[in-house]
């Protein structure tokens, strides 16, 4: 399995957090060790949208894909 497919695959099991609140996450591209994705529906505007992206998404994509170094919203 190629890297994007592992990261969708990981997405995948953040997303049903993500739309419990009424948002959803996006993925963009990977590379030099970046995840770029999106925030979209609620998350894009939420206050509370940085500490999703670092604490949620990119907590969980490094702890489980060690190539990823760390997630950066497109949005900003």
């Amino acid at each position: 399995m190629n890297i994007e497919a592992r990261i969708e695959e990981v997405l995948n099991k953040i997303r049903p957090f993500l739309n419990s609140d009424g948002g959803d996450v996006e993925f963009i591209k990977f590379e030099n060790g970046t995840v770029y994705v999106k925030l979209v529906g609620a998350c894009s505007h939420c206050p509370l949208a940085t500490e999703t992206l670092k604490t949620t998404i990119e907590g969980t994509l490094t702890s489980e894909i060690k190539e990823v170094i760390k997630v950066v919203n497109v949005n900003n």
